[in-house]
């Protein structure tokens, strides 16, 4: 047994971290940020982010299922080529990227998602109407291959491809479930293509494998708590108490890296 699932701390934050993931699949997107900047406070975020993607891949195929009719092709025919090449760059630049800098950078994407979800979370209680419809705007090759590889590279270090991602995609107006589907197919594309990479980087090691298949029941559980959450808690509380955590981790994890780097 690897000694990760020997100490108490690592598996309860692990624990957490996955029924997290799960939830977010359960109705509640977005929130697997959470996820990788959580474990990293007990193990290096490179390691996190390869024992996770072993479980999100399962739960992508279940996603597709759920959505496999419902989705914008013309979105994902910009996005995808795009999240290719920004893993790429991150896979080709790992070997040079100290662990500290990951954590930093993890850090302050935790940060900017928080800051940019309580934002809109914000606007859309101002604006919010039962007519209202926003004005959504056409697909966009460059600023969409922008976003789209800032996605794939952010993606690659730590599943932390949302930001970037929904800061393209809301603007453009879909549906509810077009959108769901939409963004369920493109991260489900970006896991896939993050498998090469990993496995030539070491990351989907056999320990971080045993580990990730240890937690790997609990993704069902994660799944059935996001759909109970989601019938009981207003949506607008639940999201609050998950972005103040993300905000709170965001900050150790930048006062970590920062002090490590420095000194400080």
């Amino acid at each position: 047994m690897p000694e990760l699932l020997a100490d108490p701390l690592f598996v309860a934050i692990a624990i957490v971290a996955v029924l997290i993931t799960g939830i977010s699949k359960g109705g509640f997107g977005g929130i697997a940020l959470l996820a990788v900047p959580l474990m990293s406070l007990v193990i290096s975020p490179v390691q996190a982010a390869g024992i996770m993607l072993p479980i999100m891949i399962p739960m992508d195929f279940l996603s597709i299922w759920v959505y496999r009719k419902r989705w914008d092709g013309k979105n994902l025919a910009i996005l995808i080529p795009a999240a290719t090449v920004g893993i790429t760059i991150g896979g080709l630049t790992a070997g040079w990227v100290n662990e500290d800098i990951i954590r930093l950078l993890v850090g302050i994407i935790a940060l900017v998602f928080a800051l940019h979800r309580w934002r809109g979370l914000r606007r859309a209680a101002k604006s919010a109407s039962p007519t209202a419809k926003p004005a959504g705007r056409p697909p966009n090759v460059f600023w969409g291959g922008f976003w789209g590889t800032c996605a794939g590279f952010t993606s690659f270090l730590a599943h932390a491809g949302s930001p970037p991602y929904q800061v393209y995609m809301l603007p453009r107006g879909l549906s509810k479930e077009i959108y769901t589907g939409t963004s369920v197919m493109f991260f489900a594309a970006a896991n896939a293509i993050k498998l090469i990479p990993y496995g030539m980087l070491g990351q989907l090691s056999v320990t971080n494998l045993t580990v990730s298949g240890a937690l790997l029941p609990l993704v069902p559980v994660g799944v059935f708590l996001g759909v109970w959450i989601n019938r009981r808690l207003r949506e607008e509380t639940f999201f609050a108490i998950i972005l103040a955590a993300i905000f709170i981790v965001g900050l150790k994890l930048i006062w970590d890296g920062v002090f490590n780097l420095f000194g400080i």
